[in-house]
């Protein structure tokens, strides 16, 4: 059964303050449109909602185009940059704004969480707008009771629960509302980044509480979150926006592979003809073991890294340091060497399993200086297709493989 669906969903803004010149917009889109029966002139001129450069119109689409459905009990991910229309698409679905274009459906109650301290009053105690948030969602005052200590139990906040939210720390405001959220029974449940905010405890239970949600009670859940680890162990599925666009949707795994390898360079790092450090890094390259550029490797595949350094000082003491770092940043393995012009780092197989990793390269003299650090270069693919531990593709084995013999006693 379909829970949700986004049907041809834009929606525009217009930049800036509000001036003297909305008026007169706002007028001739109500002539335009409900007088003359015309389509909005404003919608041929709006550009993608590219925040980091200055565009040549006033409107911009926040989201364009968006069409996807949600099943019952779904847990999705949703995936982008800052400023990629992840949290304007919560709010559409919520009901906090509308959209310029297309439809939303949505069958049953929506909860949702897109701030700190959504639907709360700040005047109001942590026991008042349990129940308000409850009576907004359409339940009864007995109902709400039935539900209370056990909101109050999850949220951790019993000693505070007839004091004012205003006097709520930012972590306590979040723990509060989610707990509401979660508890008060909806059909679909909308978490937008606010977990990052509370404390790891606290994370740990919220994402147990979703799971719960999602499989032991078949609700569904959308989820914005930049914490990749949290995305891969909660959701099944991804949707990857990019400037108010649908780049890519699959399995959770896949859209936080393809996000990622979007976000570093391929094959190979040049250095920028503008940097002028004394020690740098010039380029950084992956090659196979036949020694042609690559991104996709084989498990048994020996992988080379070429790293050229140039330098216009002495530096004795000095060492370059490759690790390899997997998909959400950690560091995995390491190799230092003291600094030459030209190295070349050979990964023997089978070494990394399946998976999606990064290269970060470091120039530094022990205890004194770090000349040069470039993280997440040269992203690749390892691809497991025929060792044991490619039977279960969605199982999590690690990052690397080991060398070691079963003993019969």
């Amino acid at each position: 059964m379909t829970a949700i669906e986004f049907e041809n969903i834009s929606k525009q803004y217009r930049l800036g303050l509000v001036s003297t010149g909305t008026l007169s917009h706002d007028l001739n889109r109500f002539w335009q449109t409900k007088v003359l029966r015309r389509e909005d002139p404003y919608l041929k001129v709006g550009e993608v909602n590219d925040r980091a450069h200055k565009g040549a119109s006033d409107y911009v689409w926040a989201l364009k185009d968006i069409n996807f459905k949600v099943e019952q009990g779904d847990v999705v991910g949703i995936i982008g940059r800052n400023g990629a229309g992840k949290s304007t698409l919560l709010k559409l679905l919520s009901r906090v704004t509308a959209p310029t274009t297309g439809t939303i459906r949505a069958r049953g109650r929506i909860a949702s969480l897109l701030e700190v301290g959504t639907g709360f009053h700040p005047e109001m105690t942590g026991r008042e707008n349990i129940y308000m948030n409850g009576a907004i969602m359409g339940m009864s005052r007995a109902e709400i009771t039935r539900k209370l200590d056990e909101i109050v139990d999850f949220s951790g906040c019993e000693r505070y629960l007839d004091t004012p939210v205003k006097r709520y720390s930012s972590g306590m405001t979040v723990r509060l509302g989610f707990a509401i959220a979660a508890h008060l029974e909806p059909e679909i449940l909308v978490v937008d980044e606010v977990l990052a905010v509370g404390d790891a405890e606290f994370q740990k239970k919220a994402i147990g509480k979703m799971q719960d949600v999602s499989r032991g009670e078949g609700r569904t859940v959308l989820f914005v979150s930049h914490n990749m680890g949290s995305m891969r162990q909660l959701c099944k599925i991804g949707i990857l926006l990019n400037q108010g666009q649908i780049s890519y949707s699959g399995s959770i795994e896949e859209t936080i592979s393809f996000y990622l390898a979007s976000e570093t360079n391929q094959h190979s790092y040049q250095a920028s003809p503008s940097n002028a450090k004394n020690i740098r890094i010039q380029s950084v390259q992956l090659l196979n073991q036949d020694e042609i550029p690559c991104d996709h490797f084989q498990h048994t595949d020996e992988i080379l890294i070429d790293i050229k350094i140039k330098s216009t000082i002495s530096a004795p003491e000095t060492f370059l340091l490759i690790s390899i770092l997997d998909y959400q940043n950690r560091k995995i393995f390491s190799a230092e060497t003291p600094i030459f012009d030209t190295k070349r780092l050979k990964i023997h197989s089978p070494f990394l399993t399946r998976g999606h990793y990064s290269i970060q390269t470091i120039i530094y003299r022990p205890a004194v200086t770090v000349y040069e650090q470039i993280d997440k270069i040269c992203s690749f693919d390892i691809v497991d297709a025929g060792s044991e531990f490619a039977k279960l593709e969605t199982f999590d084995y690690g990052c690397v493989f080991g060398s070691y013999d079963w003993i019969d006693k």
